[in-house]
């Protein structure tokens, strides 16, 4: 019997994508500064966008002046008296929409950046190892008590 193309596979399901990096050899660099002028680069280059409109972007959500220039700075490891500072970095995000540069700073604290929407299954789990823990405990005394007579 043929499948119906409008019928999805139950098996082709993939959970949704909680968070987004960089691939490692993406942003290889010996330094957190190369690191970030790679992600910079690779941003740019992911965003669909030329550097022009990103700049026109960013400095309308700084409200100052951001060139084209600039963002070549940024993104050149090679130009290490120039580097993106905080605003202008948060000002990148908003414009490229890309959260693999949050991640990229994450990531070295061992954190991690998910959507909000996700923020109540994380609670839900951590609720649920806490009363798997209280269930082991229970077991664990009620074993103790038995073994001593008092159950």
């Amino acid at each position: 019997m043929p499948t119906r193309p409008a019928q999805p596979d139950l098996l082709d399901w993939q959970p949704p994508q909680t968070t987004k990096r960089f691939e490692d050899r993406q942003v290889r660099a010996a330094t957190i500064q190369g690191r970030v002028c790679l992600a910079v680069s690779q941003a740019l280059g992911d965003c669909g966008a030329d550097r022009k409109a990103v700049a026109k972007k960013m400095s309308e959500f700084l409200g100052e002046h951001v060139t084209k220039n600039m963002l070549d700075a940024y993104a050149s490891q090679a130009r290490t008296d120039h580097t993106i500072g905080m605003p202008r970095f948060v000002a990148l995000i908003h414009a490229t929409g890309d959260r693999r540069l949050l991640e990229l700073v994450a990531e070295m604290f061992g954190w991690a950046v998910i959507p909000r929407k996700f923020l109540p299954l994380i609670e839900l789990a951590a609720i649920r190892e806490r009363e798997d823990a209280l269930r082991e405990q229970r077991k664990a005394i009620t074993r103790d008590a038995r073994r001593e007579g008092a159950l």
